[in-house]
């Protein structure tokens, strides 16, 4: 019984030598037990959605020989229609003075009459131009020997879209021009007002803020190439290399806690700039 139980040794051992790289390869493969890492973190970036109004242009239906137009009148007589109807008065902008009257002059000098030039440009292009930016901008177009500036707001309001642009909510700003000079071979008025609500009456999310989680992200994607390419080396080690083994799965483990925790600073930092984009969105988003 004892010879028998020698030769059981002998056996064992001998297949514990010849199957050892195996039998070290199942240990090493069932004992690697590495970290997840986590989630990636999803792009937060949200685009600000700006608003244009442009109406269909307004012929004067009545000529005045008389007529006679004025930048403030047409301010002030836009401001009675918004009081009529218990809405703030709009304050005149320099910058939304100066794209109306380029407007005019465009109009004149290539002979259209269009919220879009011959090239293209619409009030959008001509805020621009000024450094005007904004959520929300609109434009009323007229022409025509009308009366007086009182004549030319009231035709205004008797058309549904200019009528909207009058008494839109969100408009804190305004711009005006008044012009008279030849089109199409006879000498008449161009009219022109811009309406606006400037970016700069909403607080803006954080760009230094937004620039760090996008900093954050891209050091996230290529710690995520780094890990899988080390886990995939750890895998293939051989049992008889188990000092580099150990040397990598603590390469490993030290990577993905930078990871793990890169990841939740990210999130806390998302969080952070989520806040603020709802707020801007929610002002942005007013009164319209």
């Amino acid at each position: 019984m004892k010879k028998f139980w020698i030769i059981v040794l002998i056996i064992i051992s001998g297949s514990f030598l010849f199957f050892r790289d195996d039998i070290l390869n199942f240990y090493y493969s069932f004992s690697l037990n590495l970290p997840e890492i986590g989630k990636g973190i999803e792009n937060v970036t949200q685009e600000i959605e700006k608003q244009i109004s442009t109406p269909p242009p307004l012929r004067a239906v009545r000529e005045d020989p008389q007529s006679f137009l004025t930048k403030a009148g047409v301010i002030q007589w836009t401001n009675t229609q918004r009081e009529k109807y218990g809405l703030p008065p709009l304050k005149e902008s320099l910058e939304l003075d100066a794209s109306a009257e380029i407007k005019a002059q465009d109009m004149f000098l290539n002979q259209y009459f269009a919220h879009n030039s011959p090239s293209g440009e619409g009030v959008g292009n001509l805020a621009g131009e000024v450094g005007y930016e904004f959520i929300a901008i609109g434009e009323n177009l007229a022409m025509g020997n009308f009366k007086d500036d009182e004549t030319l707001v009231q035709s205004w309001m008797d058309s549904p879209g200019h009528r909207a642009n009058i008494l839109n909510e969100k408009y804190t700003e305004i711009g005006v021009a008044v012009m008279k000079d030849e089109y199409e071979g006879r000498i008449t008025w161009i009219a022109v007002q811009h309406f606006g609500f400037p970016l700069s009456a909403c607080s803006k999310p954080d760009e230094a803020l937004k620039s760090e989680i996008d900093k954050n992200q891209s050091q996230i994607y290529e710690l995520e190439v780094v890990l899988g390419n080390l886990k995939n080396e750890i895998q293939v080690i051989r049992p008889r290399q188990r000092t580099i083994y150990s040397q990598k799965i603590d390469q490993y483990n030290n990577l993905v806690s930078q990871y793990n925790s890169l990841v939740v600073e990210t999130e806390t930092l998302i969080n952070k700039y989520n806040i603020q984009v709802k707020v801007f969105n929610e002002c942005a988003g007013g009164g319209k």
